[in-house]
C-alpha cells in the first residue's frame, strides 16, 4: 500500500469514527430520478483484480469516487445468497436464500437452473429487495438479471425486468438498460449484471488470461454505459459491486464424502466449497459421528454449532450439518467421472468470507459521493443502507450499518 493510499485509509477510519451511529437524514433529491442509482454487479470480481491495470474505466471511477481494499461477502460466499444480501441488507440466514441449492419441506428443491423455483416468490419473501421498497415508494425501477428480480417478491415486481438469459451479450445488457432509462418516468433505481468474469474464473482460474480478458471486456461495457448516460445528460450515482471473489482449485484437492461415510445414509443438499448435509432417518447418529470432527481440509458443524462469526445456522432451510472446505479445496460426494466435454474446474468460491480470496470489489461514484475516498473493509450487508440513502428512502432495520459507508457521501 502506498503512503498516499495509507493516508486515505486513515482518513476514512477517522471519519467513520466521527460519524459513529448517529441517524442519517435521507439525501435531498428533486425527484426520484434526479440522480438515478445504478447498481452494477460484476459476478466474481475479486477485489484485487482491480489492481491488474486492465480496468481503466472502473479504476478511474474509484479514483474520482469511493472504493475499498475488500468488501466481505456473507457466508456462504455464493452467487444467489450474496446478490440477495446486497439488495436486502440481510444475511442469507435471515433472507432465506441460504445457498445456490436448497431444500424446503413445503417448497421442494431450489437451484439456479430450476426456473419454477427461481420464479416462485415464496423462496424470496423472507427479505424485501431494494426495488420492491423503491416501487412501494413510487420510484420506478429496472432490473437486468439480478437474482430475485424475476418474481413478484411480496407481491411487487420491478417496473422493467427480463428473465435471465446467460447467452445475452454484455453489450446488449447495457443497451437494454439504457433503453429502459429512456422511458419516462425514468427509473430511479436500475441494476445491471455481468457474469463472464465469474464464468471464466471457474473454468480457467482467477489468475488466467481468460479472466483478464473478461475483466477488460466488462470494463469496456462499463465505459459504454457511462458514455450512454453522458449522452442522455443523466448524472447517475453508480455503485459497482461483486458478490464474492474466487480461489484457485484443482482436481487433486478434493474431500470425498464416500471415503468418510456411506453416502446411502445422507442427503447432500449442496456441495462444493461448502457442503450442506441432512442425515436420512435412522442414520443421524452415524452421520454425526463420522462428520462432526476435524477432517483433513474440511471442518463440519452441527447446525446449532456453526461459528458465530459466520452468522449462519438459524434459518429452517439450513440443513442439519454444514461442512466447510479449506480454501482451494472442494467437497464432493465421490470422485466425479471424467467428462471429455468439460475441462477441470479451476476456480471456486463459497469459502470463509474473511479469506482474502473471497474479498469482493466495491466502487461507487456520482454526484452523491466524495472523491478519492478509500473505505476500510466492510461487510456487504452495509451496501443496502447506502442504497436507501441514495434513493432518499428512510432507513430500514437490517443487518447493515449506515454509518460504515457514511464517510463515502458528500
Amino acid at each position: 500500500m502506498t503512503l498516499v493510499r495509507s493516508l486515505v485509509v486513515g482518513l476514512a477510519l477517522l471519519l467513520a469514527a466521527c460519524a459513529g451511529n448517529r441517524p442519517q437524514a435521507p439525501l435531498a433529491t428533486t425527484g426520484p430520478s434526479a440522480n438515478p442509482v445504478i447498481l452494477i454487479s460484476v459476478d466474481g470480481l475479486r477485489a484485487d483484480y482491480l489492481g491488474r491495470g486492465i480496468t481503466p474505466t472502473i479504476t478511474a471511477m474509484a479514483a474520482r469516487g469511493v472504493t475499498t481494499p475488500a468488501m466481505r461477502p456473507s457466508f456462504p460466499s455464493l452467487t444467489f445468497p450474496n446478490h440477495y444480501t446486497l439488495v436486502t441488507g440481510l444475511r442469507p440466514d435471515r433472507h432465506g436464500i441460504v445457498n445456490n441449492n436448497m431444500d424446503d419441506p413445503a417448497l421442494g428443491r431450489f437451484a439456479m437452473s430450476i426456473r419454477t423455483a427461481v420464479e416462485d416468490a415464496r423462496w424470496w419473501n423472507d427479505g424485501e429487495p431494494i426495488w420492491v421498497t423503491a416501487e412501494k415508494a413510487g420510484i420506478p425501477t429496472a432490473t437486468m438479471f439480478w437474482p430475485g428480480s424475476e418474481t413478484a417478491v411480496r407481491g411487487v415486481r420491478p417496473r422493467n425486468w427480463l428473465p435471465f438469459d446467460g447467452k445475452m451479450p454484455e453489450a446488449a445488457r447495457v443497451d437494454q438498460l439504457l433503453a429502459w432509462l429512456d422511458i419516462q418516468p425514468r427509473a430511479g433505481l436500475a441494476t445491471l449484471y455481468f457474469d463472464t468474469v465469474d464464468h471464466d474464473g471457474h473454468s480457467y482460474g482467477p489468475d488466467s488470461l481468460q479472466v483478464n480478458a473478461a475483466l477488460a471486456e466488462v470494463d469496456r461495457q462499463v465505459a459504454r454505459l457511462l458514455a450512454g448516460l453522458q449522452a442522455r445528460g443523466i448524472a447517475a450515482n453508480i455503485v459497482l459491486v461483486a458478490d464474492h471473489g474466487m480461489a484457485q482449485v484443482a482436481d487433486d484437492r478434493r474431500v470425498l464424502l464416500d471415503q468418510i461415510i456411506d453416502p446411502a445414509k445422507l442427503t447432500l443438499v449442496a456441495g462444493g466449497a461448502v457442503a450442506a448435509i441432512n442425515a436420512l432417518p435412522g442414520h443421524e447418529a452415524a452421520v454425526q459421528a463420522a462428520l462432526l470432527t476435524r477432517h483433513p481440509h474440511m471442518q463440519c458443524w452441527a447446525k446449532a454449532k456453526i461459528p458465530a462469526a459466520l452468522h449462519y445456522g438459524k434459518h429452517p432451510r439450513v440443513p442439519a450439518i454444514i461442512c466447510a472446505a479449506d480454501v482451494g479445496w472442494m467437497i464432493w460426494p465421490s470422485a466425479p467421472k471424467a467428462d471429455p466435454r468439460r475441462g477441470p474446474l479451476a476456480g471456486m468460491h463459497g469459502y470463509d468470507p474473511a479469506h482474502p480470496d473471497m474479498a469482493a470489489a466495491f466502487v461507487a461514484a456520482g454526484p452523491a459521493f466524495r472523491s478519492g475516498v478509500v473505505l476500510p473493509p466492510f461487510d456487504n450487508v452495509d451496501v443496502h443502507p447506502l442504497l436507501l440513502r441514495l434513493l432518499g428512502l428512510p432507513a430500514i432495520a437490517t443487518d447493515g450499518d449506515a454509518a460504515r459507508l457514511q464517510p463515502a457521501l458528500r
